[in-house]
This record gives C-alpha cells, sequence and structure tokens, in this order.
C-alpha cells in the first residue's frame, strides 16, 4: 500500500524562515526541512494500480503558474485540543482552484471527493493529545508576512511512517502550463 498526498514544496529560503519562527511553544513537535509543504491534497493509502491511477490522472491538470505568500499563523483543533500549529497562505483562491483539479483528478480514478472544507498552510508544528499554550506564539507571529513566491508546479508524495516519524518522497512533480 502507498500513503499519497499532493503538495506544493516552498522554496529553501521560505523553508528557511519557517524554521526560524520554530521555538517556543513546550511539547511541540516541529517539522523539520523535509517535512514542510502546502497539501493540496491528502489521498491516503492505495494500492500500487490505484497510485498508477492517480499518478496519471494529474498529468492532465493544466494551470498557469502564480504568487503566493507566507501570511499569518493559527492552529486547528481535535474535540478542543490544539494539534496543529500552521502558517496561512495568501491568496487563497489560485490554491482553491488548483485543489479542486486535483480533487477531480483523484476522484476520477474512484476516491471519494474531499469533504473537508480547503484551508492552504504549511504545518508548523504537531502536538499530542495533550494540546499546547500556543497563544504567545500565535501573538508574536500573527503578522507573519513572506515575499512572494511562485508556485510553478505540485508533486504527488509518498509518505512513509516510521520510528522518527513520517519522511516524504517524492513519487511525481507535475509543472504548470504556460
Amino acid at each position: 500500500m502507498h500513503r499519497l498526498f499532493v503538495a506544493i514544496r516552498p522554496p529553501a529560503d521560505q523553508r528557511a524562515y519557517l524554521i526560524s519562527l520554530m521555538a517556543g511553544v513546550d511539547g511541540a513537535r516541529w517539522q523539520d526541512d523535509a517535512q514542510l509543504h502546502l497539501t493540496l491534497r491528502f489521498i491516503g493509502e492505495v494500492d500500487r494500480h490505484g497510485a498508477n491511477d492517480i499518478a496519471d490522472a494529474l498529468t492532465g491538470i493544466r494551470f498557469a503558474p502564480f504568487d503566493i505568500r507566507l501570511s499569518g499563523v493559527g492552529s486547528f483543533d481535535r474535540k478542543g485540543v490544539v494539534d496543529t500549529l500552521w502558517a496561512g497562505v495568501q491568496p487563497r483562491d489560485p490554491l482553491a482552484a488548483l485543489h479542486k483539479k486535483v480533487d477531480r483528478a483523484c476522484v476520477s480514478t474512484g476516491l471519494e471527493p474531499e469533504s473537508r472544507a480547503y484551508l492552504p498552510h504549511v504545518t508548523l508544528a504537531r502536538f499530542g493529545r495533550t494540546g499546547a499554550f500556543i497563544d504567545p506564539f500565535l501573538a508574536r507571529h500573527a503578522g507573519l508576512a513572506a515575499a512572494p513566491f511562485r508556485v510553478d508546479g505540485f508533486t504527488l508524495y509518498e509518505s512513509r511512517i516510521g520510528h522518527g516519524g513520517a519522511t516524504y518522497h517524492p513519487v511525481e512533480e507535475y509543472p504548470a502550463t504556460a
């Protein structure tokens, strides 16, 4: 089985900027450089044939390159307990449009459509079941803003879970169409 997702990898300077922010929250499991990405669609576990079908379907996606920038921070919670700290991304519209195209390509292979609302973000940290007190971090970085960067493609990744956490391996890259 292959655990897949589709994502955009920010450039090295943007990842370095995010890494420079990662401190000051007890219990945070900070992402490392290799884990920083902006998910377009989580796919989950599929067999080899399904993975090949998804990879083929994604080749049909056409989109023009566009610019985005890191902007603000936030969190997700599960049952009232903070479990994820993230950096936001603006503008959201071109990402939402690309997300819809990726989702349609995945659905064409027999997957269920994405049921959650799409909120583009880059995960910075994860927390255990006890959550964390993140208010000082959110206040300190509320004005997070970075220089724009060009999205000129996306990647299909395989996630492998091991003792040290998840590692992400590019399966195939899909360039933007001019």
